[in-house]
């Protein structure tokens, strides 16, 4: 019950320093606001980034791994003409890899043939993309269906005339919501819609599906030649779920070189892409941004902490005769040196939980004018709240034992 009436009594004092003093009080709280509102804001916009990038990166898949000529990651003085001798993915090591791999869930081998105009009477969409992929697309992609279905392998086989496309375009070019069953045509013929994708709007990394045309990839072989390098080839493997992506790496690395006939100690001329690579070097620079969150907002906490203690020192200065009262009437050391330390805790605490309704507030801001879900995870609370105790417990500390060591007598003497 003392400690209940002493921290009770502290916050009062806190109180009423805080409505005595308030302008000398708030200029104290500023260093401790900014410095919490500039960790926390620092930490959310790393999450929130961290976050979005991380579902783009999911669109990949967590054990593909993406067969191309060139690496998505440059290294050091970037060997670009080297990269440029090397040859595209072929059909023939998509069937290979297809034959001999064991770690292999899927294999896919997808193109990219360009933006095209698309109309359906008088709507018409531009720029959509058009891709052409083989039967296990499916698999090695994650996306939904709004409407419809995926391919046959029977119409991914003999490469019918059937496609599925977008909801942007499938609404800009169906506004009555019925696109299933109608043809459109696309690189001059004729193609029935079987399938709307999920609407899934424009993602960090610009991976979306929105406003894509997906055509069986044996159709597009009878219309342009696949294997160009104009169209981008590549192929994705999906490896089973039980196993690691080193595990699958390994595996077609090994079939890649026996395809092509790398001699042992010779350089690959493929590039073997997974989205761990991503991952990685997002998390190294989100490390360094986290750091330099820390470094702004220890320097503003850092000046608020000295705020908080002079502010202590002008308060045991008030009420030094106060102090003097209470010793003499039997109050303790500890008594006294809890009352201002728990006072410069809560004047710390209303300093942090300032700086956390700014965040929140910004968070409503950035969500209604950029349509950003902001991540304001429970673990950055706790670290502001964290960070408002200490910096309070250690700027109020060195008054507070000043207070406690004050001679009663002495202390009711002075005016």
């Amino acid at each position: 019950m003392i400690i209940l009436k002493l921290i009770r009594e502290s916050f009062l004092f806190a109180y009423d320093a805080l409505r005595q003093n308030k302008l000398r009080t708030l200029l104290s709280l500023l260093g401790v606001t900014i410095g919490i509102f500039t960790i926390i804001a620092v930490f959310s916009a790393v999450d929130t980034l961290r976050n979005n990038l991380q579902k783009s990166v999911n669109k990949l898949g967590s054990n593909s791994i993406y067969i191309q000529k060139w690496p998505w990651v440059g290294e050091d003085n970037f060997p670009w003409w080297k990269y440029m001798q090397r040859p595209v993915p072929k059909l023939r090591d998509f069937d290979q890899l297809a034959r001999r791999s064991q770690t292999a869930k899927a294999i896919s081998y997808e193109i990219s043939i360009d933006n095209r105009t698309v109309k359906y009477g008088s709507n018409t969409v531009e720029g959509a993309q058009i891709d052409a992929v083989s039967h296990d697309h499916d698999k090695t992609w994650n996306f939904d269906f709004q409407d419809g279905r995926y391919f046959t392998e029977i119409e991914s086989r003999t490469g019918a005339p059937v496609t599925i496309i977008g909801a942007d375009i499938a609404s800009n070019l169906f506004p009555d919501g019925n696109a299933i069953g109608k043809e459109i045509k696309i690189m001059g013929r004729n193609v029935t819609i079987i399938g709307v994708f999920a609407k899934e709007g424009k993602d960090m990394l610009g991976i979306t599906s929105d406003n894509e045309i997906l055509l069986p990839l044996n159709f597009a072989k009878n219309l342009i030649d696949v294997q160009n390098e104009k169209y981008n080839p590549q192929i994705i493997v999906r490896g089973h779920d039980n196993l690691s992506d080193e595990e699958v790496e390994s595996e077609v690395r090994g079939i890649m070189r026996s395809i092509h006939s790398i001699r042992p100690g010779g350089e690959d001329d493929f590039s073997l892409n997974k989205s761990t690579i991503l991952t990685n070097q997002l998390d190294q620079l989100f490390g360094v941004v986290n750091i330099a969150g820390l470094i702004i907002g220890g320097f503003s906490v850092l000046v608020g902490g000295f705020g908080i203690a002079n502010i202590m020192f002008v308060s045991v200065k008030e009420r030094t005769n106060i102090i003097g009262i209470q010793k003499s009437l039997g109050a303790k050391n500890y008594f006294i040196l809890l009352q201002f330390l728990i006072e410069a805790v809560a004047l710390c605490l209303m300093g942090g939980l300032i700086g956390l309704f700014l965040v929140y507030l910004g968070t409503f801001a950035v969500k209604a004018v950029a349509d950003i879900q902001v991540v304001v995870d429970a673990g950055n609370v706790i670290r502001a709240l964290t960070i408002s105790v200490a910096i309070g417990m250690i700027s109020g500390i060195v008054p507070a034992y000043f207070a406690s060591k004050l001679d009663p007598v002495e202390a009711i003497r002075t005016n």
